[in-house]
């Protein structure tokens, strides 16, 4: 019997002819962009190195799209954002050593929120490889003992015949779910050496399915079919696996109200009459949640900032649909299903029966209206007209990235997304520095749409240097920078905790003077202005920065009397 895979297409005599007589003046780099493209890359981000110049001179020679960065951390980021705009493999060119390790805090993002990024990085020489100590520079004993706890696969090549398969391994690592961050590291010589090794013209780009195992999804089904009160958390996953709309039909089939994740932004519409919204870190929202005698757990693993940090203490029975096999069951006891959102959603929705439960809508109200009367009850008129201005002013299908600052706190409960997608925060990892330069890749995937980026000051100074990349090539990305003079959750915090703050205090520059000096333009705002000068900003082609200067406060936290 023969299957499609089986078969082996026989190469025409002009594919043999030009196997056996590959172009001239080409050497290991040309190999990867060659393997990128053949695998359907079309853009990639990076810095040049030393040791990484064959990579980059081997792009003079392709169509590939080069976006450079200034710091290689913010190139991470920006691929990052690449990958989950597009859902394709943002390939990352890196160099030996310093280059490399600068941009590891980007690498546990992307790996924290599942986005995927094709690293690849030069080496030393392959006479240095081993450990020994030979004094090239950039040398480190095993380089790729630094990515191996952060990325989900590592491939060190050694010879040139090795750099298409590699890649493409990394490639399709990279895509299955769950998506994540790989990396790959080439010699020096091998990416310099003149190549014999014929021209790229394939790869295998299609990543391996996740399907349930059917016995789980005919236990879930029935569970959720003949429970009382079902209710369903969505996270990033339902995201990534494109699977909002199959989420929305079988909330509807159940009656079972939703809420989203910070990482599940946008996956159940923000006014449905089943939405819970994104106020996970509520206790109203809690209890409700613990109520619930079946609780679907979609596409996420019920970390710190899904479960009210984690004080959440379900009573009924849980059912975990989640990609990686490492979150199943890894907070709390569940019927776990290690699938892809999309596939076992489609697999529940093959086989629940219909509830009626005209209850629903009216609990869902319930619980909205507490915690808006919590919120009412602590003064923060200004953080919620801000967050509210920030959301007239971005138009609905535009994409917007935020760094670790107040605004994005409130932005993870309060903010509506409009859609999935839409809406990317930097709370896989929780460092800083995310917001600008994810923009920038969001907006090398799509320049059609305007993109915001939201920080404040203390993340804007990771990324300043970014502003001259905006400007190089033109990127639609508006920077909201919240300007108050320091850490400002930070200074919280500590000032919450040990009466008074210390080392948040900042120094900073005239963040729009030092717009204007990259060429980008910049316009100082307040909270009356903001919508106005935000949309301005945004409806302006290329680059731009609007500054709020504003002391923002957090909405007081309900997991410290839980």
């Amino acid at each position: 019997m023969t299957h499609d895979h089986d078969l082996v297409l026989r190469p025409t005599q002009a594919q043999i002819d030009a196997a056996l007589n590959p172009p001239a003046g080409r050497n290991g780099g040309d190999l990867v962009v060659e393997t990128l493209a053949a695998l359907g890359t079309t853009t990639v981000f990076g810095l040049p190195g030393q040791h990484a110049l064959g990579m980059f001179d081997a792009l003079r020679r392709s169509d590939l799209r080069y976006i450079g960065l200034r710091v290689e951390n913010n190139a991470g980021f920006a691929a990052d954002a690449y990958g989950r705009m597009t859902g394709e493999a943002a390939p990352l060119l890196l160099s030996t050593g310093p280059g490399a390790l600068t941009s590891l805090a980007a690498l546990q993002e992307a790996a924290a929120a599942s986005a995927p990024v094709l690293a690849i990085s030069s080496q030393i020489p392959t006479a240095g490889l081993g450990g020994g100590r030979h004094g090239y520079l950039h040398e480190l004993p095993d380089q790729a003992a630094s990515f191996r706890g952060v990325v989900k696969s590592v491939h060190t090549v050694r010879t040139q015949s090795q750099i298409p398969s590699a890649i493409e391994a990394a490639w399709k690592s990279a895509l299955t779910a769950p998506h994540g961050p790989v990396w790959v590291e080439i010699p020096q010589d091998v990416l310099l050496a003149e190549t014999s090794v014929p021209v790229v013209t394939g790869g295998d780009a299609f990543p391996e399915e996740l399907p349930p195992r059917p016995e789980l999804t005919a236990v879930a089904a029935h569970l959720l079919s003949h429970a009382e009160r079902p209710a369903i958390i969505a996270g990033g996953g339902v995201v990534r696996a494109d699977a909002s709309g199959k989420l929305r039909q079988l909330a509807e089939t159940l009656r079972a109200p939703v809420v989203a994740t910070p990482g599940g932004k946008g996956a159940f519409p923000w006014t449905h009459p089943l939405s819970l919204r994104s106020w996970i870190e509520d206790r109203h929202t809690t209890d409700f949640l613990e109520d619930a005698d079946v609780l679907l757990v979609v596409g996420s693993g019920l970390g710190e900032l899904s479960s009210n940090y984690h004080t959440f203490k379900p009573r009924g029975r849980v059912i975990q649909i989640e990609a990686d096999l490492g979150k199943l069951e890894s907070n709390h006891p569940a019927l776990g299903i290690h699938a892809d959102a999309r596939l076992a959603l489609q697999a529940l929705l093959e086989t629940v029966t219909e509830r009626t439960d005209p209850t629903a809508p009216e609990r869902v109200r319930a619980v909205l209206a507490k915690v808006a009367d919590r919120i009412a009850a602590q003064e923060l008129t200004l953080e919620q007209d801000v967050l509210a201005s920030v959301r007239k002013a971005l138009p609905a299908d535009s994409p917007s990235f935020w760094d670790m600052t107040i605004l994005a706190y409130w932005a993870w409960s309060a903010f509506d997304a409009k859609g999935p997608n839409h809406m990317h925060t930097a709370q896989g990892a929780g460092g800083l520095g995310y917001g600008f330069p994810a923009a920038l890749g969001a907006a090398a995937a799509d320049p059609t749409r305007p993109v915001l980026a939201v920080s404040g000051d203390g993340g804007a100074l990771y990324s300043i240097a970014e502003l001259a990349t905006a400007k190089q090539y033109d990127l639609p990305v508006t920077w909201l920078i919240v300007d108050d003079g320091g850490y400002g959750i930070l200074r919280e915090y500590m000032t919450d905790a040990f009466g008074e703050a210390t080392a948040t205090e900042l120094t900073r520059p005239d963040y729009v003077a030092l717009a204007e000096s990259f060429g980008v333009p910049g316009v100082r705002t307040t909270p009356e202005t903001l919508e106005a000068d935000l949309a301005k900003a945004l409806q302006t082609p290329g680059p731009s920065v609007v500054v709020l200067p504003a002391v923002l406060r957090m909405f007081a936290p309900t997991h410290l009397t839980a």
